[in-house]
This record gives C-alpha cells, structure tokens and sequence, in this order.
C-alpha cells in the first residue's frame, strides 16, 4: 500500500483546472551533452523548495526565490529572480494569496505559457474561521481559503505526489518512485509528531499565535486555537487596541500563558501582549513560514515538524 492519498478530485484539477498548472515541453537543448536536458524548476519557498529537492534527487536544478528566514507575504522578487522564474521549466508556488509580492509574476508567466504549479489550491483547502483556524467545506471557490497548507504533514506528503506528477508532464524521470519515497519519510514524521504530542493532556492544547498560520496543524494535531495577535492569514494585518484588548482577556480566561511566534516575522507585537499578561507569559519562535538555517534543526520540512512539535511540548508541557 502507498503511503500516501491522491483523491480524484486532486489529479482532476491537475489535469484540467485553467489558469492553474500549465505544462509546457521544456527548450530544445543539445543531444550532445544530456547535462543540458536537466529541467530547472524554481520554487517560491523554502518549504516546497526542500519537497522538490527531495523529488528530484541530482536530476534537476532547483532554485528557491524566497531566502531563509524571509516572510513569504511581503517578499519581492529581484529582477534576476524573476528573470530565472520566466526561464524555468518549471515553477512551483504554494498560492492561495500566500506570495503577494509574486502574484502578478506568476500571473505573468502563466499567461505567457509558462509552466507553473501552485500546489496549495490542490491540497484540500479549508477556510479560515472566527476561532483562528480552518473549517471543513466543499467546492472549488478558494477565495478566502487558508494558504498555510503545509503545516500539516499529510498535505506535505500529497503535494511530492502533486510535483512528481507536474515533473512527469515536463519531462520523463524517477520522479513518481522518489515522491512515493519521500512521501512515506514525511509521514513517519507526521507520525512522531502525533506521538511527541502525546504527552500532553487535552486541556494543554490551547494556541496563541501570532498570526493565524497553525490552522492545519491545529486540526490534524487536535489542537484549538483560542486567539491570534494580527487578525487574517497574513502578517501585513495591523491589529487595533481593541482587538489586543480582546486577546488579553482571552488569554486569561483561558489561562493560556504561551504565544507563539514565528522565525519568519517580527514579534514584536506578541512581546506586547506578552507584556500586558505579566512575566509568566513567554513568546516562543515556530518554524512556520521559513525553514530554519543550517544547524538549526528545521533546515528540513521533517526538521521543522519534528523541532515545532519539540518546542510545543516544551511550552506547553
């Protein structure tokens, strides 16, 4: 058996859904030296940078546009990054407004035929909800719909088979038996994941986050998020003194005495309702919308869900 999911519904969307993967034959290149046949795929974010590294093995030339420790939201690309990103063979984004600063770009290339994948519209997704996390729904509006696929690992483990496929269209190779291999180790992490959390007790699994990216993990982890400090699904919010007002009697009605930050955004304002709560509330930093640096333990999609699910216990044990 596969370990893995792959729904109807996704393959068909892959196949068929306009304006959302355009598959191109990659540029002629010479017969002489089968180097120059390795396809270059530039991906938009570290996270999906790491699953397409791991599908292609040295079979292929990956750039990632967005550094390390960058926020995905309001990042820009150089012209040099959008120059490789209309010259790629392929172009794999996450969507779902995730990249605002990449969106016309991507738009761009699409039109122009390019070839490019965004993979969260295909992964499922859920909503946000008042509470700060997703709710289940059906249809294919995705207005609205929560970005932060990712921060579930079975989603993670879907979208290698999503890129493998992608890759097969571009150009014939390994790709589906490496997808099925790394999907299966990200997986095993999901599962030590399930049981790192099981050492806390069910009224211990209350979040704060800073803004509202753990919706996924939330659900899959059985986690409720009870409040978050910028409001929406991106980190360009700006909170007013009412809505921190409401967080901080949240927290104390919950006895919630931990938020917890992101690597990838100033925290700034978590320190702020930190500070109104007293010393006994601490912020902790997740890896959320970039991997770590090397040494960090979450330079890796299966670090970083293995280092979170370490620094949630820790918090919150």
């Amino acid at each position: 058996m596969r370990a893995y999911r792959r729904s109807g519904r996704t393959f068909r969307r892959l196949a068929v859904t306009a304006g959302l993967v355009v598959l191109v034959a990659s540029a002629c290149s010479s017969a002489d030296d089968p180097s120059d046949d390795a396809p270059t795929i530039v991906v938009t974010t570290g996270v999906w940078g790491d699953v397409v590294s791991n599908v292609v093995g040295d079979d292929a030339t990956v750039e990632v546009v967005i550094p390390i420790g960058a926020d995905p939201h309001d990042y820009a690309p150089s012209s040099q990054q959008v120059a490789s990103m209309q010259e790629a063979d392929l172009v794999v984004a996450n969507g779902l407004g995730l990249e605002e600063g990449l969106e016309d770009v991507l738009s761009a290339i699409g039109e122009d035929g390019g070839a490019v994948i965004e993979l969260a519209p295909q992964l499922d997704p859920q909503p946000f909800s008042g509470d700060g996390h997703a709710d289940d729904h059906e249809g294919e509006d995705h207005d609205g719909d929560d970005p932060h696929v990712w921060m579930d690992p079975v989603r993670v483990a879907d979208a290698a088979m999503l890129v493998a496929e992608a890759l097969e269209a571009v150009t014939p190779g390994a790709w589906i038996e490496r997808a099925e291999t790394y999907a299966s180790e990200v997986l095993a992490a999901h599962e030590g994941a399930v049981e790192t959390f099981g050492t806390l007790a069910p009224d211990a699994r209350k979040l704060v986050t800073s803004h509202d990216a753990l919706g996924y993990f939330a659900d899959r982890y059985g986690f409720t998020i009870v409040g978050v400090v910028i409001p929406g699904g991106s980190t360009l919010a700006d909170p007013s003194s009412a809505e921190i007002a409401e967080l901080v009697e949240t927290m104390e009605r919950e006895s919630v005495t931990t938020i917890f930050g992101e690597t990838s955004s100033s925290s700034t304002l978590a320190e702020v309702v930190a500070a109104e709560l007293g010393e006994e509330v601490s912020v902790v930093e997740l890896y959320t919308g970039s991997l770590g640096e090397p040494g960090s333990g979450a330079d890796t999609v299966i670090g970083m869900i293995e280092k979170n699910a370490r620094l949630i216990v820790y918090a919150l044990g």
